[in-house]
C-alpha cells in the first residue's frame, strides 16, 4: 500500500475516479464523471471540480477534498491520516465509514503496519 495515496480519511486516492481520470488527462471522462456526481449528490459539479492529484499530494484537489473537514482536521493536527491521530474515531470520521468498510479496515491496517 502506497501510504502517500491514502487520503486523510482512509480512502485510496489511486482508486478514485476523479484521480484516475485526471492522471489520464481524460477530459471526456471527467465531463461524464461531473454529470454522474451532479446527479448523485444533487449539486452542480463541473469537470474542473473533479481534477485531482490526490488528497495528500501537492497539486490539484477536487472541489470536495479542498474543503473536506476530515482532511482539514488531519492537516491542522499534523497527521498523515486519521490512523495517525490519537482521536482516530471521531465525529468527523463517522460519515466516512458509510463509504464502505474498506475505509475503517484500511485505517486499522495503517495503525498496525505503520505505527
Amino acid at each position: 500500500m502506497e501510504l502517500s495515496m491514502i487520503g486523510s480519511c482512509g480512502l485510496n486516492c489511486a482508486e478514485c475516479e476523479a484521480y484516475v481520470l485526471t492522471q489520464k488527462n481524460d477530459q471526456a471522462g471527467l465531463e461524464a464523471l461531473a454529470v454522474k456526481w451532479s446527479k448523485m449528490f444533487g449539486a452542480e459539479i463541473k469537470a474542473s471540480d473533479c481534477l485531482c492529484d490526490g488528497c495528500r499530494t501537492e497539486g490539484r484537489k477536487m472541489s470536495h477534498c479542498a474543503v473536506c473537514p476530515v482532511r482539514s482536521c488531519a492537516t491542522e493536527r499534523g497527521v498523515e491520516t486519521c490512523a495517525h491521530c490519537d482521536d482516530a474515531i471521531c465525529e468527523k470520521m463517522t460519515g466516512m465509514f458509510g463509504t464502505g468498510p474498506e475505509v475503517a479496515q484500511r485505517l486499522d491496517l495503517i495503525r498496525q503496519k505503520f505505527m
